[in-house]
């Protein structure tokens, strides 16, 4: 969907600073090239090899050629996000984002002249309507407005720009808003780099609200859904805390509840015409293609925009907060607490945002961090965590925790700042420095391997302002900060200067609900298309053939001289490495395996305590982490293949003789427990998880095959240190991707890793499947704006020779933005914000396929979402030109499409489970290629059409209304601890 991102996790955003050493200049020196006719830089020593060219319209292209896979991730970055949004119309940028979706007076359009004297009534209706205040006044209005929209989109091709990218092959079609930036994305087939930048430069010549109103309520869907969820709250109450005059603070991203009901069609394009301009722009490439003819196409189609300057953002200065800003935010979420500090933003050349960057690093790094290790790993708090991010006029520090059971967040508080002090008085290991940097190191190499975070790069670049050799030179600029340094800079900048904000459960006393407008449903026209799309679509491309995976030619399969099964393919590009042991021992074998496969992360050894344990993985740039589910047990050990031995001969150590803890498992089982309360308060942990089980399978699931408290009370160190050493003594394998040669990983692994024998694992329980006989409500009373549900089928076991059928039914009927589920719900009637329908195949053979249509709406358009998605379900509109797009879309994936690195391997696991001999893309492809219409419509009515289903609802049983409900079938109240098992 096209959402707000907001990213609550450390991200690099690079910075401008102060000129750096001449030795450093050198090192990263730029330097202006030309080839084919084109200027560009590039910077010495950047890993990336990247090109950044200006066009004379001063649009930006930052390009990486990184040949992995053909396909190549594109963002279109705007620099102009919600800050930038005018105080009276808030909500602005993220809504515009929206609309740029909606087409051009080529785009989107049967008949653009008549369309467009529909388009202006509308316009110079809602700014009446928002200057009007009487209510029986603004309702004859907004009928107006609704009268002249149907006419309007009887000219309107829904989902039109949707359609042409999702036919070239495009994945991911997404876009964000953020404080700073508009980014709209696309990862493209390298074959369609010319039908990409011919569509993409005419959506961004100019801005045409169409389906205005539809689009509207989505965005007010998109609202409620926020109101709904407690992060966002923090979020939000956190950066008010810290900008009281800067609009980062004074004003949030999707906007006022009263700037959403009053919108303003004129202002949408005042802010278009002003900041989406060349000059203000940059595409972001990384992937398979060749930069010379590339800059050329990008040319000959985005040089035509005109350039116009842009006036620059005259950032408020912010008052110093001398004494805590406190707080609080209520909701039905766990309880939990964040601290914030402010600092100086990119554009200042501080070096401020190097120093806390760097200092969230040395508090949490998932290893060896200060609360890595104080908090988290001696289980002084539930979850414990710190990052910065980095804008233009100001960055900030984080730091975040969670209560254990009758902790209080005041207490929480204070632990997250003792960590703080002891950055302050340099109460951390001399080595630690070094080594968070050599992570982040290792982190940027395995970023690089992504066209994804390598494009993204590009973009935090461009809307930083800053130059490319700036970026590169990020870590060299992070290495050359000492620790006295750093401890300095603590002592002059931390201290009564922060904003606390508690996260406490209770009612919302403050929440305004955005109602619902009453709406007529639009045509969407699916079968029309206009001249552009069919000139543009009706172009012959370079056809790329596909590459399957031929699991005995690109895997290497071997047993051991351990007498170890592995499967083994050859890291060829960097020096990290991953290694699986998997056992086939999961929580159906036995739930304390589970228990002891996670209490392992707090054990240590003779040798070595659990904290030191994980400072010396850390120390070798090496990690290992343990996940299991109901039939397998994983540990990964991954890092730098130069200390493989050395961090496997740790694991072994850890698995041969972990030492027992009775404390650190008392205190992880309270975790637990808390842990589990705290998931009956999660609409997402009751919906998509607990429910989905019960529905499944009844009261006992494998979600609820858990250890009872007292079970879990019951339970010594000794017994779980037991299971862990007895892993040895069963049957298990090796799965390896990295640098060494077979026969190094085999001298290596037999000599550290010994198995003590090759038992079979104990019998599995069986968890028998219901049967849906009867359609039934399943409902769970959650105080929330919205109602979320899902439709849920059983089908038959899984047939790998239904598989071409499904992956064609998906992408037509449910599974994306192009698809008929989202036309209907979304652009038509604008029933939903976020709708989709798989038929989702097992992942294992002997499984049966279930159907899911899910759909989050306000809960007053609840009865008219689910007839909607219940009729569609039942009766399958037939369109040629949805089937054709569905098809191409599959085609051009597939055969863009490469599997490679440990993704080769992972590949062969699935298909393992799945009974599976060859790459099943294979069959998809040549069957696809060959199927009618006639053939979906066939598994729909045999699959789909008819099927019981079981509705799963959670929402506000003050806001439901069950006799509406009840039309689908018995309504059937749980309660949590029904669903949940405790």
């Amino acid at each position: 969907m096209k959402k707000l991102l907001v990213i609550l996790y450390l991200i690099p955003t690079l910075l401008i600073v102060q000129a750096q050493p001449n030795t450093l200049d050198e090192k990263y020196k730029t330097e202006q090239k030309s080839e084919a006719g084109y200027t560009y830089e590039t910077v010495a020593n950047d890993p990336l090899n990247a090109r950044i060219y200006t066009l004379e319209n001063g649009l930006k292209v930052y390009l990486s050629v990184y040949k992995d896979a053909p396909r190549i991730q594109t963002y279109i970055a705007v620099r102009a996000g919600s800050k930038n949004d005018p105080p009276h119309a808030t909500g602005l940028a993220h809504y515009l984002e929206h609309i740029l979706f909606k087409g051009t007076s080529k785009i989107g359009t049967s008949d653009w002249e008549k369309e467009k004297v529909e388009l202006d009534k509308i316009e110079k209706l809602y700014e009446v309507y928002r200057q009007t205040k009487d209510e029986k006044e603004r309702e004859k209005l907004y009928r107006q407005i609704d009268s002249i929209s149907l006419v309007a989109a009887s000219y309107a091709i829904a989902n039109e720009y949707d359609k042409m990218v999702s036919n070239i092959g495009a994945s991911g079609t997404n876009a964000y808003t953020f404080l700073e930036q508009t980014v709209y994305v696309n990862d493209i087939p390298s074959n369609q780099i010319e039908k990409w930048a011919e569509i993409e430069a005419e959506r961004f010549s100019e801005v045409v609200p169409r389906l205005f109103h539809t689009e509207l309520e989505a965005v007010y869907e998109e609202k409620n859904k926020g109101l709904d969820n407690d992060r966002r709250k923090v979020w939000e109450a956190t950066l008010e805390g810290l900008f009281q005059k800067h609009s980062y603070g004074t004003q949030t991203t999707i906007g006022t509840v009263e700037h959403l009901k009053n919108p303003s069609i004129t202002e949408i394009k005042k802010y278009f015409d002003k900041y989406y301009v060349p000059n203000n722009m940059a595409i972001c490439m990384s992937g398979d293609f060749n930069p010379d003819e590339v800059i050329k196409i990008i040319d000959k189609n985005f040089g035509k925009l005109k350039a116009k300057p842009v006036e620059p953002f005259i950032a408020p200065k912010e008052d110093p907060i001398i004494s805590p800003v406190v707080k609080e935010v209520f909701g039905p979420d766990a309880e939990n607490v964040t601290l914030a500090y402010r600092f100086d933003g990119s554009l200042s050349k501080s070096k401020d945002p190097y120093y806390i960057q760097l200092i969230s690093m040395l508090l949490t790094n998932g290893q060896a961090g200060l609360m890595d290790l104080n908090l988290n790993q001696k289980q002084k708090v539930l979850g414990a965590y710190s990052y910065s991010m980095t804008f233009n006029d100001y960055s900030f520090q984080i730091l975040a925790g969670r209560p254990r059971e009758g902790q209080k967040l005041e207490d929480v508080k204070a632990l997250l700042l003792s960590q703080i002090d002891s950055i302050k008085n340099g109460k951390f290991d001399d080595w630690l420095l070094k080594a968070v940097i050599n992570d982040y190191k290792m982190k940027k190499m395995k970023e690089y391997e992504s066209n994804r975070l390598r494009a993204d790069a590009f973009v935090n670049a461009f809307i930083g302002q800053e130059n490319w050799a700036d970026y590169v030179k990020e870590v060299d600029i992070l290495e050359s900060i000492s620790k006295e340094e750093l401890v300095d800079f603590a002592q002059k900048h931390y201290s009564e200067n922060y904003v606390v904000v508690y996260k406490r459960q209770g009612t919302d006393t403050t929440i305004q609900k955005v109602p619902k407008p009453k709406i007529s449903p639009v045509p969407v026209n699916r079968e029309m298309q206009s001249e552009f799309y069919n000139q543009v679509m009706n172009k012959p491309s370079p056809s790329i053939e596909p590459v399957f995976i031929d699991y005995n030619k690109d895997l290497t399969s071997f047993t051991a001289k351990n007498k170890l099964p592995v499967i083994y393919k050859q890291n060829k590009e960097n020096d990290l490495f991953d290694l699986y042991l998997v056992w086939e021992i999961g929580k159906r074998n036995d739930p304390r395996y589970a228990l002891a496969a996670s209490y392992l992360n707090y054990l240590g050894t003779k040798k070595y305590s659990a904290e030191e344990l994980k400072k010396e993985f850390y120390k070798l740039g090496t990690s290992f982490s343990v996940s299991m589910n109901d039939d397998a047990t994983y540990i990964q050990l991954t890092g730098l293949n130069e200390n493989f031995s050395k961090a496997l001969a740790l694991l072994e150590s850890l698995l041969k003789d972990p030492k027992p803890d009775q404390q650190a498992l008392n205190d992880f089982i309270d975790g637990i427990l808390k842990s589990r309360a705290d998931n009956k308060l999660s609409k997402d942990a009751i919906l998509k998880s607990a429910m989905v089980n019960y529905a499944m399978y009844g009261k006992e699931s494998p979600f609820t095959n858990i250890l009872s408290t007292e079970e879990l009370k019951q339970t010594t160190a000794e017994q779980l240190t037991n299971l862990i050493k007895s892993l040895g003594s069963f049957k298990h394998r090796v799965l390896y991707y990295g640098p060494e040669t077979s026969d190094g990983l085999n001298k290596k692994l037999s000599a550290i890793h010994k198995p003590s024998g090759f038992k079979a694992p104990p019998a599995p329980k069986e968890f028998p499947r219901k049967d849906f006989n009867e359609n039934v409500v399943y409902f769970v009373d959650y105080d929330m704006v919205q109602a979320e549900l899902i439709f849920l089928s059983k089908s038959v076991p899984y047939d790998k020779t239904l598989v071409p059928s499904v992956a064609l039914y998906n992408e037509y009927f449910g599974g994306g933005m192009g698809s008929l589920v989202f036309q209907e719900m979304r652009e038509s009637k604008a029933l939903a914000y976020a709708v989709y329908s798989v038929y989702a195949n097992a992942s294992k053979k002997e499984h049966p396929n279930y159907i899911t249509s899910y759909i989050g709406t306000q809960a007053d358009k609840l009865d008219e979402a689910v007839e909607g998605m219940n009729q569609l379900l039942e009766d399958m509109p037939q369109s040629e030109v949805l089937f054709k797009n569905a098809k191409a879309a599959i085609i051009e994936n597939i055969s863009s499409q490469r599997v490679t690195k440990s993704g080769v391997i992972l590949d062969y696991e699935r298909a393992q489970k799945l009974g599976l001999d060859t790459d099943i893309r294979k069959d998809i492809y040549n069957r696809v290629l060959n199927m009618e219409f006639k053939d979906i419509k066939t598994f729909h009515e045999k699959y789909i059409k008819g099927q019981q289903k079981v509705m799963l609802v959670v929402g506000s049983k003050d806001r439901i209304n069950f006799e509406d409900l009840s039309k689908y079938g018995k309504v059937i109240e749980l309660s949590k601890e029904e669903i949940f098992g405790y």
